[in-house]
């Protein structure tokens, strides 16, 4: 990255898209080299929104960390909140422990999280090439998740529920009954979306054979998710490597061959009817029991028990200045998130705080493949191939 480009005749010119520009979704600067309209080469820069995330939680206990993980993919924060503590819980050795209402409680918010964020990736997608119509109906649906999160944790964005070792509390009250009500209402607005776009002739001609991509190089520029998905490769983490209660639900993984920017349309739209499916299931086999682990050594005691137990208290004083006590070694858990794998790698000196935590990124190994995916093709068409690869760039740059 960081290229720089010279001109050999008057056909060929250098363009800077961004790093301020409303359909980089993001501070992204791309420079291109085109001949004529054509683009010859291309060089996606990143970086803007570095924040050092990885290194500060180099000075924070484990606790400390978990809401630096909402900031990453701000569009789906309890997924990132989960794969964080759930690698978290592998270190510790307590990742079987977990009680099974707090699992069914995860996957809830998970595939909630997956439907908001593919209906953010539709709405600002289907803007870009000027659909204005679904931009208003996902942000319409999006309100009844973000209702649900609100009841959930109070808040409406970087929404911070999961914690190591289960969940912040049990559900609400009303929380299953507005669940129940989505699961119902959401498969009639999916059919709206297909009905606008699906086979529109303006849609079909800017979306089918642009930003193609083969299953080769997908899977050597290690790039994840629908993005992945969308080049034939049948891989996905929630049934390939199973965790929590996935391998009690039925569901299927949207898999299409064409690798464009079509396929990859095709695909999240098939993942939200998916994870609508999985959330109907959880409705019904969701069981009573508490939502966080009985191991006081690792989580917060509840509140009742520290205002009137003294040992408690000076316990809970400890563990907030010291951290938790993780044994040495090395892990690595990744989630399939909606925009892919999302990986947390944790090296351990047995202190309250990690040695070093490095993050898989699949924003940031997603844009790595975007030019092979434009080259050769029309300028405009950038635009088609930014808004199918959705990235956000807190997760990219970090």
């Amino acid at each position: 990255m960081n290229k720089t480009y010279e001109v050999n005749n008057e056909r060929e010119v250098v363009i800077n898209v961004g790093p301020q520009h409303p359909a980089t979704h993001g501070v992204l600067r791309y420079v291109v080299k085109l001949d004529g309209e054509r683009i010859v080469d291309s060089d996606p820069q990143v970086g803007f929104l570095h924040r050092g995330i990885e290194k500060l939680a180099e000075y924070m206990t484990y606790q400390q960390f978990n809401p630096y993980t909402d900031r990453l993919d701000y569009l789906a924060a309890m997924n990132n909140n989960l794969a964080y503590a759930m690698a978290v819980e592998k270190l510790l050795g307590i990742d079987k422990d977990i009680p099974e209402r707090a699992q069914y409680i995860r996957v809830i918010m998970a595939e909630l999280g997956r439907i908001a964020s593919h209906l953010v990736w539709l709405a600002t997608h289907a803007l870009d090439i000027g659909a204005m119509t679904v931009f208003l109906y996902c942000f319409r649906e999006r309100e009844y998740i973000l209702d649900m999160y609100e009841m959930a944790c109070g808040n409406r964005l970087t929404y911070n529920y999961i914690r190591i070792g289960g969940v912040a509390r049990d559900l609400p009250n009303g929380f299953m009954e507005k669940l129940s009500e989505f699961v119902k209402l959401f498969p009639k607005k999916l059919k709206e979306y297909h009905t606008l776009l699906t086979k529109n002739r303006i849609w079909l001609k800017r979306t089918k054979g642009v930003g193609y991509i083969s299953k080769e190089d997908a899977i050597n520029y290690g790039i994840a998710g629908p993005c992945t998905r969308g080049s034939g490769v049948d891989w996905d983490l929630r049934r390939d490597m199973p965790y929590l209660v996935y391998p009690e639900l039925n569901f299927e993984v949207p898999v299409y061959d064409d690798g464009d920017v079509y396929a990859r349309y095709l695909v999240r739209m098939d993942e939200m009817l998916q994870s609508n499916r999985i959330l109907e299931q959880c409705i019904e086999k969701i069981p009573s029991g508490p939502a966080m682990i009985d191991a006081p050594q690792y989580v917060w005691e509840p509140k009742e028990r520290l205002m009137m137990n003294n040992y408690a208290l000076m316990k809970h004083f400890v563990k907030v200045v010291k951290g938790i006590k993780a044994p040495a070694g090395e892990v690595y858990f990744g989630a399939e998130n909606p925009k892919g794998e999302l990986g947390f790698y944790i090296y351990s000196t047995g202190e309250g705080k990690p040695y070093r935590l490095k993050i898989r990124a699949p924003s940031f190994i997603n844009i790595s493949a975007m030019p092979k995916m434009v080259k050769g093709g029309l300028i405009a068409d950038i635009i088609s191939v930014i808004g199918s690869l959705d990235f956000v760039f807190g997760e990219c740059d970090r």
